[in-house]
């Protein structure tokens, strides 16, 4: 028995007895290997089901694809489990994901941020209206204070015009003084408390945040002294406000002369980070940890990452993000349908990641990456001893050869009770992630629970069942999104790839995109008798979920049942699953042979 307390480098380990990471909160531990292989009595501990570990522990393997011998049935780069192997992960389990109970705006405000800045063009005073309790600029004018006398009266009749309250931003394009009488000066001071107005004088940076109509403690200013040389800097003003549902905003005006050149312009964002209300308590999501958003798009590629911020006015079901959102992320139930965006945890404490290059080389099908996808793997093959995985993170795992994906059952057999297991194996609360070939693969194995996992932008079939023999596997509350084309079979490709492709195609036959091809899919089910319940697919390139029965089974199953089996085989669970974001919205979110759902 080996206990691991410090950072630790191996090339290639074969544990021939038990390996145990230490548990000290203040000492977190990395184990870096070529390849690491659990059999005949080898086992890794990380934690146990009843005591989860409390640390942060790394396992990162490492290794190109061009180096080194493969290991006979695991490759390279691998965690394996064999004959005898045992791997027990449990790491803590925080709430795996969730849904939006608050729309997500772009920029994190309701009518989006506003930006404007000009340069040269817009002289004199440039003024936006907003309205405080909405953060939405409700109106914008040009007052060319500097060439003509009768502005004066317009700007007069604009700020009139807007109810006391509402905010009010002045910034000055190029100049704004020459025009500007005595009696507009002594407007804006009373109005909006400018110490400066009084004094502006020709091509003076001048920028001013304020509330029409309030006490002098509202106003928020800036001014430079004009000179000669045409470099003077910014004045800069900008106030916060906050709208009436709670979101923290910041307005900002600024005016200055660069290199000779005017500069001026606007900015209302979100300060102080955005607040996500969230359907569920997430007291386990922590500052540090980084979430994704799903798409509620058509388009898979709107999802969005974020961290998180310390929050300590956040509620129990709130958490509060860095960044600022691109897209925007339904949070409501509509007509009776749940819109609602899925958001999920993507960090563990314990993680298993590959160590990556920076860019495509080798055999790595570098005409379609331009990126490394040579990643880690962990492979558990027939008669193993236990595996249990929990609390566990994946990142930049799989390969782009068949066989080699971030967690795959390889002809294991029946893995719960009916094989002699119990506890029986399962795999709960990973967030597997920017991963090179698929998810979870499940090839000729049966009875795997798959629980509260997370799929998130990896290339081929996410969740994978993949001869036609697998049954009795369940898949319980999964998310699968951002699921992209892979090369390794025809149906993971896309256009390019079924074009360009010839291998595991039969013979001479040339497939065709639309109906060989482009259907790769966050959950490819191939055999009724398994169960989906409470999963969510919310993006992918071609199907969300896909049902297809093979004939005869396929790969080394082949013979395994006669023809035709697989579509006489009652239908498992399928319970409450959501579908969305799919590429192939003009067809099928979900496809099962004899039953087609479409959705227009």
């Amino acid at each position: 028995m080996v206990w691991l307390s410090k950072r630790t480098a191996l090339n290639s380990a074969s544990v021939p007895g038990v390996l145990i990471f230490a548990d000290d909160p203040e000492q977190p531990i990395t184990l870096r290997a070529r390849s690491i292989l659990l059999e005949d009595g080898g086992a890794l501990y990380v934690g146990t089901e009843s005591c989860p570990y409390r640390s942060k522990a790394v396992i990162s393997l490492y290794g190109k694809a061009t180096e080194g011998d493969e290991v006979e049935g695991y490759g390279k780069k691998f965690l394996g489990v064999g004959r005898g192997g045992i791997l027990e992960l449990h790491g803590r389990k925080p709430r795996s994901w969730t849904l939006l109970d608050k729309t997500l705006y772009p920029g994190g405000l309701c009518y989006g941020p506003y930006t404007s800045e000009k340069r040269w063009s817009s002289r004199g005073l440039n003024v936006r209206i907003v309205d405080a309790d909405t953060a939405q600029v409700v109106a914008a004018g040009r007052f060319d204070t500097h060439l003509l006398v009768d502005e004066n009266r317009r700007l007069r009749q604009f700020l009139s015009y807007h109810s006391p309250g509402k905010a009010v931003a002045i910034a000055v394009g190029d100049s704004a003084a020459k025009s500007l009488t005595l009696e507009m000066r002594l407007f804006l001071r009373d109005l909006l408390s400018s110490e400066y107005i009084l004094h502006l004088g020709y091509r003076q940076p001048w920028a001013l945040v304020g509330i029409l109509g309030g006490p002098p403690t509202s106003t928020v200013e800036d001014a430079k002294p004009s000179q000669g040389n045409g470099t003077v800097g910014l004045a800069v003003a900008a106030k916060d406000f906050r709208t009436y549902d709670g979101v923290n905003f910041r307005i900002t005006a600024f005016s200055g002369w660069i290199k000779g050149v005017p500069h001026h312009g606007f900015k209302v964002e979100v300060s102080e980070g955005i607040i996500l209300d969230l359907a569920d308590e997430v007291t386990s999501w922590l500052p540090g940890d980084r979430i994704v958003v799903a798409s509620t798009d058509y388009s898979m590629h709107q999802a969005e990452e974020f961290d998180l911020l310390p929050c300590p006015e956040c509620r129990s079901n709130q958490v509060k993000i860095d960044g600022s959102p691109l897209y925007l992320h339904m949070g409501e139930i509509v007509d009776g349908v749940d819109m609602r965006a899925e958001v999920g945890l993507l960090t563990r404490n314990i993680l298993i990641q590959g160590e990556m290059e920076e860019a495509c080389y080798g055999p790595n099908h570098c005409q379609f990456f331009n990126f490394d996808t040579f990643g880690g793997q962990i492979k558990i093959q027939r008669d193993f001893t236990s595996v249990h995985m929990a609390g566990v993170e994946l990142k930049n795992m799989g390969q782009q050869i068949l066989g080699s994906y971030p967690v795959h059952f390889h002809l294991t057999g029946d893995v719960d009770e009916k094989g002699g297991y119990d506890p029986p194996s399962y795999l709960d609360n990973l967030a597997i992630h920017h991963c090179f070939s698929r998810c979870v693969a499940i090839h000729g194995a049966h009875g795997l629970l798959v629980k509260d996992t997370i799929g998130y932008d990896t290339l081929g079939h996410c969740f994978f069942l993949e001869d036609g023999t697998e049954q009795r596997n369940t898949f319980y509350h999964n998310l699968g999104l951002l699921t992209k084309a892979g090369t390794i079979l025809p149906t993971d490709r896309n256009e390019a790839m079924c074009l360009s492709m010839r291998n595991n195609v039969y013979g001479d036959y040339i497939p065709i995109p639309s109906t060989d091809c482009m259907a790769v899919s966050s959950f490819w089910i191939a055999n009724p008798n398994n169960n989906l319940i409470d999963n969510a697919a919310a993006g992918a390139q071609a199907v969300g979920m896909w049902y297809i029965f093979h004939q005869v089974p396929t790969g080394q199953s082949e013979g395994q049942y006669p023809a035709g089996q697989s579509e006489l085989t009652p239908l498992g669970k399928f319970y409450n699953n959501r579908v969305h974001s799919n590429f192939k919205v003009e067809r099928y979110f979900l496809w099962i042979p004899g039953l087609r759902l479409k959705f227009q």
